[in-house]
């Protein structure tokens, strides 16, 4: 990454409902390190339009968000998703309004670095207004693997 780039890492999701709000929760986490030069946080909530912005005046993006991918619970998958097309299944309002978001961005030319930390999570859980221990447990382990990229996308030492 160059010295003047900046990187928004954006966390989605709906935090009334458990773990469904985990990449909101793992972006507040974040916010808590000591992160290098040019990264800044966002609460991205259920999404929207208004996060279109922020989107563009970054040179590379990191999506955290929930997903019901079919994958085990708990896994961790990153991808780089080029279309809305890429972006897996979510479970609340917000994946429409996410993949319209990121079709608008690509639409307008965007063409910067997007990558998508999906993090499967328990489509039946019980509705509740914190994490499960399973979703505190692997957004601890999000936290770290982000950190990581971070760190080492800035030369730094993890």
């Amino acid at each position: 990454m160059g010295t003047n780039e900046t990187t928004l890492v954006l966390g989605l999701g709906n935090v009334l409902m458990g773990d469904e709000g985990i990449g909101v929760y793992v972006v507040r986490e974040l916010e808590k390190h000591a992160l290098p030069a040019g990264v800044e946080c966002l609460d991205g909530g259920t999404g929207g339009f208004t996060l279109l912005d922020p989107l563009e005046n970054a040179d590379r993006i990191i999506l955290i968000d929930a997903a019901s991918d079919g994958n085990p619970i708990g896994t961790i998958t990153r991808t780089t998703p080029r279309f809305s097309r890429d972006y897996p299944p979510t479970l609340t309002a917000h994946d429409v309004g996410m993949k319209d978001l990121l079709d608008m961005f690509y639409i307008q030319g965007g063409t910067h670095e997007i990558v998508l930390y999906a993090i499967t999570i328990d489509p039946q859980q019980p509705i509740r207004m914190s994490l499960s221990p399973e979703g505190e447990i692997v957004a601890a382990a999000a936290v770290e693997r982000i950190l990581e990229e971070l760190r080492a996308d800035a030369g730094e030492a993890a």
